[in-house]
């Protein structure tokens, strides 16, 4: 089980000393998560707007090779 904390605020990079009644989002699984937490609602809706490339619902682990790139002919 890995559970990290993150005390500084991702949109304002400022360090939040004293996390307790301040807001707060959990990334991921219950037993691999981010706890992340925010100056204000503000910062925090900013950080939730923000779209992704790839969400985590769409990364599958693929061993197979479809293509021939990177095939070694060597």
């Amino acid at each position: 089980m890995l559970h990290r904390i993150c005390t500084t605020d991702p949109i304002t990079l400022k360090d939040i000393p004293d996390p307790a009644g301040m807001l707060y989002i959990v990334e991921g699984p219950p037993d691999n998560n981010v706890v992340v937490y925010f100056e204000s609602e503000t910062s925090r809706q900013q950080y939730l707007d923000i779209q992704v490339e790839h969400p985590a619902t769409e990364h599958k682990l693929n061993l197979d090779n479809p293509t021939d790139e990177f095939i070694d002919e060597g």
